[in-house]
């Protein structure tokens, strides 16, 4: 899918996100949150994971994001997005004392077996929430420097008033300057919550500009989404959903879901599909061991933007993906780094023999 996209020598950089990064807290091997006396630190955002694959394979990504000035955390996240060769830009806002600005915390435990994930969200002053276009060089970043894909999701345009203006003017400026646009339309109701009339029209401008939807939502008449709820052993429902959505949103060039069921906390079905200018692929649905499931759909998501951004054809684009999501869940962290592409392509062949 190369000539869908600016070329490589066109655009200082293949992925763009923005995001609010903050921190994942998860109790050590596996335990209940409310029992746990250790807690693993990483930095996390769920828009920055969609950036891992094609990072630690070799593009050029970069997240749109603040900072709280002098803030130890703030430092960890620049390193650990460093350590993962992504790039980031953004303000450093003043922490305005102890009841100011802080990082959003993510307290995640995996769940085993009958006991299922379980994920609370502390983000009260989270810096994340102040983003606004006038924190950036809108025209020098998709003008001068270029953009082949800018990657949004429903949750940073949930955030707060000031990301949803912002991510409209993100939109606005990448289809000004030939970028295409890829909006994983994610859905949180929590976020939701005496919002709905607002962010139901903000999601529909986004879904309306989109190139690329994913995790698609369809809003019902009182502007709120209603999941997709594919059935794994059913997914010939997908191409109902889609062609009403492909009414709803005709700029869309490329809409693709991921299709699953937690059989257990560490047992899940697998499955993705895509639509395409007529073409349709699926990823038949596979029996996949988990180990920690948050992030999976963000690692499909990963997988198949690096597909696209090395010009694959649909259907590998689609097995990328679903590798990508198969071996997020199998660690710790909530995105993916594979060594090399070849990782991804034994995950999908079903090979798991040891590499030597």
């Amino acid at each position: 899918m190369e000539d869908f996209l600016k070329k490589k020598d066109e655009a200082r950089y293949d992925l763009v996100a923005p995001t609010s990064m903050g921190l994942r807290l998860a109790p050590d091997l596996r335990q209940q949150l409310s029992r746990s006396h250790h807690l693993t630190m990483q930095a996390t955002s769920a828009e920055s994971n969609v950036l891992s694959v094609s990072a630690s394979l070799g593009l050029n990504t970069e997240v749109l994001t603040a900072f709280v000035k002098g803030s130890p955390i703030s430092s960890f996240i620049k390193s650990e997005l460093s350590g993962r060769h992504i790039g980031y830009e953004g303000p450093e806002r003043e922490q305005g004392g102890p009841w100011g600005y802080r990082h959003q915390i993510n307290f995640t435990e995996s769940g085993f077996g009958v006991r299922g994930a379980q994920v609370c969200n502390d983000r009260a002053g989270e810096v994340g929430r102040t983003l606004s276009a006038d924190d950036f060089d809108l025209d020098r970043l998709f003008g001068r420097d270029g953009v082949r894909i800018l990657h949004l999701s429903g949750l940073i345009a949930a955030l707060s008033p000031e990301t949803g203006d912002f991510c409209l003017e993100l939109v606005k400026t990448a289809k000004r300057y030939g970028t295409r646009v890829s909006f994983d339309m994610n859905y949180r109701a929590s976020f939701w919550k005496g919002r709905e009339k607002e962010l139901g029209q903000i999601f529909r401008k986004l879904a309306a500009e989109a190139d690329i939807l994913m995790n698609f939502q369809l809003m019902d008449e009182n502007g709120l989404p209603q999941s997709s709820a594919l059935d794994p052993e059913r997914p010939e429902t997908f191409e109902k959903l889609v062609d009403d959505l492909r009414k709803t949103y005709p700029g869309a060039k490329v809409i693709t879901t991921t299709v699953r069921k937690e059989l257990s906390a560490c047992e899940n079905l697998w499955g993705a599909i895509v639509y395409s200018g007529g073409e349709w692929q699926k990823a038949p649905v596979r029996r996949i061991d988990v180990m920690d499931r948050i992030g999976g759909g963000d690692g499909f998501a990963s997988g198949f933007l690096y597909g696209m951004l090395q010009g694959y054809d649909l259907e590998t684009c689609l097995h990328l993906g679903w590798a990508a999501g198969a071996m997020a869940v199998t660690v710790l962290t909530d995105y993916v780094e594979p060594e090399d592409e070849d990782v991804l392509r034994r995950i999908w062949a079903g090979s798991s023999a040891v590499r030597r």
